[in-house]
């Protein structure tokens, strides 16, 4: 018997190692099973709802914007747009093939667009704005492309195309990193857009509002069976601007037309501005672009339009654009010379063709003799400046530069706001390591030489002539509302300094400019018989790599201002006749001359 045992022991070794394996095996698998339910049960249980449920984002609608009468000039409209969400795997060769043809995109434009899809829940748009045709094709052969949705969705829309595009910027699409960035405001999804240049840019976070959701139970292919639940979207603030749509067609149109006969296709920038608070009535540069193209995702061909073109349509030379100011800077060399006592205003100075000191000379090599200051500045002479330059001193001169505003931002709500230049001895040292030069005065003195500024900077400079030498912060938004129409905030006019010129000498400066648009003027024979007394100043700019640059700064009516307009046209030649004509199309349509009769005061009333 014990024989017998100990033989069926020996017998049950191999089965005893079996045994244990398993038991192994089981251990092993019950191990695995704890995980999975019990450790990221809640993750892979999100995975399978992921397969049947899914979060359809809705986008917000942008604020719109407004002119100062409540026209619209930005808006939102709605459209179609393909959106792409991974629901079995990476997008295969022939779905990208397919997808191309039927959107009209390149396959490796849409190559690349999957590539950087991090997530399996948060759409990626892949082509907006998408036409009837286009979505018919879709829904078609949706089966073959499993992943791919179509909805309707706002998107921005410019309904003036090019009109004040540097202003108002664009928008584009989210990406990836900037996703990720804004996921923790809770107001952002896959199919956001942002602000990219301009207002859009600047206000974009109250532009923006926020994005809502749509949970939908879906089929295999991906495409929605039934709504489960809905979160709305909240639209952003609505803005209106201090812009007056009619006057910035006809800034723009006036531009064109100069270019249309071959005067500024370098660029020309132009600004108007109330000089009694500071408001932008119109703003335009020329080249520009359209921003729609962004919207709805901008072409190759549209981009090579835009990048390749040398005189950069998305500047925004209002602000960004530096250049000599030529003779208008007279006007503070005058009001530096009068204030200091370094000239009278009935001294006479002769003007013999040049500078008895310095080889220097008019413009135009023209010598007009015995001259007082409001002469001087009426007929824009060097020789004349040259001097009261030298007697002021360039120490004097950078003082009354900065004092008008010259060297530093406005501050106007934009970004991209460049500084200009004042002209110094210190600034020359320091840069070109040269000594200062009376023939250096002299240049500055007449707004050449390192002298740099903005159109919006000469436009500011006048308006403080213009209002009596208050200085304000020019800005172009007057109100933000809230969701309900009532106010957000308003932005009222912001007195940021005073001029500390005194009465008499602007009233001297402003006879002066007055004289320049009368008969004897540079400009009297552009504003000939014109029913609104304008006030102005040409200016004729040095340009080393090129033609000279043509300014014309106005204001008007003469006693009692109600608008400053200033015209930089890139290689225009002499001012009055590049930039004179545009300014004198913004003051018909500002005054409506021709439809309206004019009161003693400049304010207008419809003629019988």
């Amino acid at each position: 018997m014990l024989e017998a045992l100990l033989k069926k022991k020996n017998n049950d070794g191999p089965f005893r190692y079996l045994y244990w394996v398993i038991i192994l095996v089981f251990a092993v698998l019950t191990i695995r099973l704890m995980w999975l339910q019990l450790v990221r049960g809640e993750y892979y249980n999100s995975l399978a709802e992921g397969n049947r449920l899914r979060a359809v984002p809705l986008a917000a609608m942008r604020g719109v914007m407004y002119d100062r009468n409540g026209q619209i000039l930005v808006g939102s409209r709605p459209s179609f747009m393909a959106t792409y969400v991974p629901s079995q795997g990476s997008m295969t060769e022939d779905e990208l093939y397919t997808l191309s043809r039927l959107l009209n995109v390149p396959e490796e434009k849409l190559r690349e667009k999957t590539a950087k899809i991090k997530s399996s829940y948060v759409p990626t748009v892949l082509a907006a704005d998408l036409t009837q045709d286009i979505v018919t094709r879709i829904e078609e052969r949706r089966n073959e492309l499993p992943g791919i949705s179509v909805d309707v969705q706002p998107i921005r829309y410019y309904p003036y195309d090019m009109m004040a595009a540097q202003i108002f910027g664009y928008v584009g699409q989210i990406d990836e990193e900037e996703l990720e960035q804004l996921q923790g405001e809770e107001s952002v999804s896959g199919i956001t857009q942002i602000g990219r240049a301009g207002l859009e840019a600047y206000y974009d976070s109250l532009l923006r509002g926020k994005d809502g959701s749509r949970q939908v139970e879906v089929d295999a292919s991906g495409s929605p069976v039934k709504e489960l639940e809905r979160k709305s979207p909240v639209d952003g603030h609505n803005i209106h601007l201090t812009l007056d749509l009619n006057l910035q067609k006809a800034l723009e149109s006036a531009m064109d037309a100069q270019i249309a006969s071959g005067v500024g296709t370098s660029g020309i920038a132009a600004v108007a501005i109330d000089p009694n608070t500071g408001a932008v009535l119109a703003m335009a540069s020329r080249p520009a672009y359209n921003p729609n193209w962004f919207t709805r995702g901008i072409t190759e061909a549209e981009w090579r339009q835009i990048n390749d073109n040398p005189n950069h349509p998305m500047e925004n030379r209002v602000i960004a654009g530096e250049y000599p100011p030529g003779s208008t800077f007279k006007l503070v060399t005058g009001a530096a010379a009068l204030e200091l006592k370094k000239v009278t205003p009935d001294e006479m100075i002769f003007d013999s063709g040049r500078h008895w000191l310095v080889d220097m000379r008019n413009a135009g090599g023209e010598a007009l003799g015995w001259i007082n200051f409001t002469e001087a500045l009426a007929k824009s002479d060097n020789v004349y400046f040259y001097e009261i330059g030298r007697r002021v001193g360039i120490d004097k001169l950078e003082e009354y530069a900065k004092m008008f505003g010259m060297g530093k931002p406005t501050g106007i709500a934009l970004h991209g706001e460049e500084a200009g230049l004042v002209a110094s001895e210190a600034y020359k040292e320091k840069n070109f390591h040269q000594d200062w030069y009376l023939g250096d005065t002299f240049n500055s003195a007449i707004g050449q030489g390192f002298q740099l500024v903005t159109p919006l900077q000469a436009a500011m400079m006048v308006s403080e002539v213009a209002n009596g030498g208050i200085q304000y912060r020019p800005f172009i938004v007057s109100r933000i509302d809230n969701l309900d129409g009532t106010p957000y905030k308003i932005f009222a006019p912001e007195q940021v300094g005073t001029l500390e010129v005194s009465k008499s000498t602007l009233d001297l400066i402003r006879e002066g400019m007055r004289n320049v648009a009368e008969e004897s003027g540079t400009a009297g024979s552009l504003f000939a018989g014109f029913p609104v007394q304008v006030a102005g100043k040409t200016g004729t700019a040095e340009n080393f790599s090129g033609r000279d640059h043509g300014w014309f700064v106005a204001y008007a009516p003469y006693d009692h201002p109600r608008i400053v307009i200033a015209v930089l046209t890139e290689q225009g030649g002499f001012g009055a006749s590049s930039s004179g004509p545009i300014v004198k199309t913004m003051l018909e349509e500002f005054f409506h001359v021709g439809a309206y009769a004019l009161k003693a005061d400049g304010s207008a009333n419809k003629s019988e």
